[in-house]
């Protein structure tokens, strides 16, 4: 009997141990694949990983090897296996951070929890393929898409534009997107909250005015590139409606840096003046084609609420401090041009 339980005992011990090495075993294949850290970012907290739209799974994995993000591929590919993330994920941009473990990577590639793109378009962005630019470097959108986009006419023409004037599309403004936003998406966005600028109020002075909506933005243009200044916006875009009433060139500096593409310029030269471009408004009369910059309403607002004079030349003040010096005859503003050339002579600015 006795016999019978020592045996007993060690058959009990024995499937103890065996029992506590597999729990050991098993917590330390849980510990490495479930919770253990298994990110390498070389000292940074934190890192983005892009999973593209229309990747398989295998291009997770090879990106994740590839860019260096995983310490152990091994372990993730079969805990993400386990989790089914080789059948369902989603693209997008994803924030990895230093301390995450296999789980919470896969979790959030698989729920789609990204991290959004602040996508803002601003005065300075002026050119087609500046726009072009700045969007395929924030959004998965490529440079061929929105060539093709801005390339063809019955799009633009569906939606109210035509090549020079689609840039009045993107008003100033900041998007919080997801990285993977379609094109498709993005334009929808852009013409809503265009369509939304243009309120019944604004629509109707346009009209009255005898002005499209993209004239007006391609006027606000020139008015934003000449002053920032509220007060002084609305008297500029009161020159230059008197000028065009009058059958006279705008003569708009702003337009000749355009027509250059050398947007450093502080200072325009009289050869600048014979540049064959249809936004020299010093060569051609009526507004240019489309806009030199992107407007913020302001200046919009300051075109459709124009100041009413008989200005029809300006210039800048000497002091430089963002006034001009109105006129209504030319001998009047010859005096003020001598004046503001001599101090930038002053200063030294040639350019």
């Amino acid at each position: 009997m006795a016999k019978k339980k020592s045996l007993g005992a060690k058959i009990f011990r024995s499937l103890l141990v065996i029992f506590l090495v597999l729990l050991a075993w098993g917590s330390w294949i849980a510990y490495q694949n479930l919770i253990k850290n298994n990110v390498k970012l070389d000292g940074k907290k934190s890192a983005f990983f892009y999973v593209k739209t229309n990747s398989s799974y295998q291009d997770l994995l090879n990106s994740l090897q590839n860019e260096g993000i995983i310490i152990n591929l091994g372990s993730f590919d079969w805990l993400a296996r386990k989790l089914n993330l080789d059948k369902e994920f989603k693209p997008g941009r994803y924030r990895i951070s230093s301390k995450m473990s296999n789980r919470q990577i896969i979790n959030m590639i698989k729920s789609g929890k990204q991290e959004k793109v602040s996508l803002s378009f601003n005065y300075t962005d002026r050119t087609t393929d500046q726009l072009i630019n700045k969007i395929s470097s924030k959004l998965e959108i490529t440079e061929s898409e929105l060539e093709t986009f801005f390339s063809d006419e019955s799009k633009l023409t569906e939606m109210g534009f035509n090549k020079e004037t689609v840039r009045a599309l993107f008003l100033p403004e900041t998007y919080e997107l997801n990285w993977n936003t379609s094109l498709n998406d993005l334009l929808n966005l852009l013409f809503a909250n265009y369509k939304k600028f243009w309120t019944e109020e604004r629509k109707l002075k346009a009209n009255k005015m005898n002005y499209s909506e993209t004239d007006i933005i391609t006027l606000a243009s020139i008015v934003q590139c000449e002053s920032t200044i509220k007060s002084e916006q609305r008297k500029i875009a009161g020159v230059y409606l008197n000028r065009i009433e009058k059958k006279m060139q705008l003569q708009a500096d702003p337009t000749l840096i355009f027509a250059s593409g050398n947007f450093k310029t502080h200072r325009v030269l009289n050869a600048d003046k014979k540049i064959d471009s249809p936004y020299n408004t010093y060569k051609y009369f009526g507004l240019p084609p489309g806009p030199i910059c992107l407007p913020y309403s302001q200046a919009i607002d300051a075109v459709l609420n124009h100041e009413k004079h008989n200005y029809i030349f300006f210039c800048a003040k000497p002091d430089l401090k963002g006034y001009s010096n109105f006129s209504v005859t030319y001998k009047e503003h010859k005096k003020y041009a001598y004046a503001y050339q001599n101090e930038m002579d002053r200063r030294g600015i040639k350019r």
